[in-house]
């Protein structure tokens, strides 16, 4: 599937930060993009000016370490500077190589050690239906990170308590950071094992806007189950040369004409 002008635009934010930081989880960051960005254009309440409102939704990025796709829309969004995104893993910038909550507007959660999204999304969940509060939580978890049994503990709970405020995208692209998931751990029938679970469950193409869109609009799924969202998405997509390759899951420095491949490759 070919990209839109406005998901080749947060690629080429994403680059920037890369660029910026010269390290990166490039692959990670990529598959993504097109679940945040429909959630932030067409789902999500939010205010940038006001990130503490009280009837935002919340967002959690349980896979911290893709953190340029959030900076990338939260820059885009007003959260903060656009220029900031150069500052990427600065000594003394607030963009770290994981999102800190309290250090930059929009991050609802500290997310780094994986596995733990969830369970912080279970909590806001619950706490939100015993206050008779609107909001809807929503969080996005990696494929490798979903190997942590911690995932599966939130889970249970969330079912447990009919959290149908609460929906969990999988970043289903296969690859995590030393090889395919189906070698390392392998997940599947990954639709059966949440809706085993409890979960009232579906599954997208996760580069499609269109179809990401069509299955936000009829959220929550189910009443009083909370949903999982399977997210079939491409490891490093837009960058023909790293697409599906565990190589790119991080990088530790770019050289120029590398950069210049990647901004090359988003025209």
């Amino acid at each position: 599937m070919s990209l839109d002008q406005r998901s080749l635009h947060l690629r080429r934010l994403i680059v920037e930060g890369l660029e910026g930081g010269n390290r990166g989880h490039l692959g990670t960051s990529m598959s993504p993009v097109e679940i945040l960005r429909v959630l932030y254009d067409s789902f999500l309440r939010y205010r940038p000016n006001d990130s503490k409102w009280a009837e935002r939704d919340r967002f959690i990025l349980s896979k911290g370490h893709g953190c340029l796709a959030l900076y990338a829309v939260l820059a885009d969004k007003g959260f903060f500077p656009r220029e900031e995104l150069k500052t990427f893993c600065k000594p003394t910038s607030r963009l770290g190589g994981h999102p800190e909550r309290d250090k930059l507007p929009g991050v609802e959660a500290s997310t780094g050690a994986l596995g733990h999204g969830l369970s912080i999304g279970v909590g806001m969940a619950v706490a939100a239906k015993l206050k008779n509060q609107s909001h809807r939580v929503v969080v996005v978890t990696g494929d490798g990170e979903i190997q942590e049994g911690s995932v599966w503990e939130a889970a249970m709970c969330a079912s447990k308590h009919r959290l149908d405020n609460l929906t969990v995208f999988v970043d289903y692209n296969k690859v995590q950071s030393y090889g395919p998931t189906k070698e390392v751990q392998d997940l599947e029938p990954l639709l059966d094992k949440w809706r085993a679970f409890g979960f009232a469950t579906t599954e997208v193409n996760g580069h499609d806007v269109l179809a990401l869109e069509s299955v936000m609009k009829r959220l929550p799924l189910e009443a009083d189950k909370p949903t999982a969202v399977i997210c079939h998405t491409i490891k490093g997509k837009g960058f023909p040369f790293a697409e599906g390759k565990a190589e790119w899951h991080h990088k530790s420095s770019f050289n120029s004409d590398e950069i210049n491949t990647m901004y090359d490759s988003l025209v």
